[in-house]
């Protein structure tokens, strides 16, 4: 049974900056990534994909991607900024290995098996970085079975390119969906209408002219109330009344609820000139038809479900006390657990980055880990 003194469970974002901090320290980790290369995830992604983080705040730790990029990366930029991220560092990357089980071995000193595709590993600590969107949420409709179109996951959308000439509904307006939205009528879809059952937050991405991620950092800063009631106010100077356009009003607010809210990038363009339709909750399916909440209904050629994830951590971990109701780490990451070995990384719910944290993150869990190792840091 191969053996390591780390190993860390995917190589996307979160996994290569973990074992680049690691490496740092002098503590070498095995990364176990399932697709055939790091960063096999932001791969997939949809072609329109672009960070919505600034070039300087979406690097990972101690190598931050080069000058001379654009503000916002396109997705094969980021994705070939991982690649040499591994490259730089030499990391030993275990390719084409989904990981379906990670167990804590009887007896002392602790032990951790981890169960890959073609074999299995035993290492001292290992390092859970998987993600945030591990299992695609398919929502549950009455009727589904009878539809006739074509419905597909949020995860499984490239481009409008097969929805030309389509009347396509998507559910969920997320980022995912608001973006997918604007792509699909954009580029040939004949037409485009979001159901939206629990309203978010839109804010601009660069509101006069400075990005949205700066202006959240230091918002971040104050009591959460002020920092709503801020960025409410902003969004409506930039946007005005979305209400007019149909958007209903926001549910929830950002700082207080600790949620990313929808980051514009043209949605509010399409939903004010008509291009893109507002629909209630979406509640059954027809054959051929979507019936909604308020008792409209509506005939689609497809509908792109854009309704989220789970982590998948539930089935992956034993034992699953490290993880609250929701499946999600109950420790920060980069943290100890209360399962010795055991860390996460990539986890933290923040409105300053995904990346900018775990960047932050992954130099917390290597002093963590040497720590933990009795390697010295330096």
């Amino acid at each position: 049974m191969p053996q390591a003194d780390v190993v860390i469970v995917g190589a996307g974002a979160a996994g290569l900056s973990a074992a680049g901090a690691l490496q740092k320290l002098g503590i070498d980790a095995v990364l176990l990534e399932q697709d055939s290369q790091p960063g096999g995830t932001w791969a997939r992604r949809y072609d329109r994909l672009h960070l919505h983080t600034v070039r300087k705040h979406s690097g990972l730790a101690h190598y931050p991607i080069p000058r001379g990029r654009g503000r916002y990366l396109a997705r094969d930029e980021y994705v070939a900024y991982l690649q040499d991220y591994a490259r730089h560092f030499k990391l030993d990357i275990v390719a084409d290995c989904a990981v379906t089980k990670i167990r804590m071995e009887p007896g002392t000193p602790v032990r951790w098996r981890i169960t890959g595709a073609t074999t299995e590993w035993e290492t001292p600590v290992v390092v859970i970085a998987v993600g945030q969107y591990g299992v695609p949420r398919m929502p549950f409709l009455p009727g589904l079975e009878n539809f006739t179109g074509e419905l597909i996951h949020s995860v499984d959308y490239r481009n409008a390119s097969p929805f030309a000439g389509k009347r396509v509904l998507v559910v969920g307006a997320g980022n995912s969906g608001a973006e997918i939205a604007t792509d699909l009528i954009d580029n040939g879809a004949s037409f485009v209408a979001i159901s939206v059952r629990t309203p978010p937050p839109i804010v601009p991405r660069d509101p006069f002219g400075q990005p949205v991620q700066r202006t959240s950092m230091l918002l971040s800063r104050l009591p959460p109330r002020i920092a709503d009631r801020i960025g409410k106010f902003t969004a409506r100077l930039v946007f005005g009344d979305l209400t007019r356009h149909g958007f209903p009003a926001a549910d929830w607010r950002p700082y207080s609820s600790r949620r990313v809210p929808v980051i514009d990038v043209g949605f509010v363009d399409a939903l004010k000139k008509g291009r893109v339709q507002v629909r209630a909750t979406l509640v059954r399916l027809t054959e051929t038809q979507a019936v909604f909440a308020d008792g409209q209904t509506e005939s689609f050629d497809a509908i792109i479900a854009a309704t989220g994830f789970s982590t998948g951590l539930a089935s992956l971990i034993e034992p699953t006390t490290a993880l609250d109701a929701d499946a999600e780490p109950v420790t920060h990451s980069g943290e100890p657990t209360a399962s010795p070995g055991l860390y996460f990384i990539g986890y933290t719910h923040s409105l300053r980055g995904h990346l900018f944290e775990a960047n932050l993150d992954s130099r917390r869990l290597a002093v963590n880990v040497a720590t933990y190792l009795k390697a010295p840091v330096a």
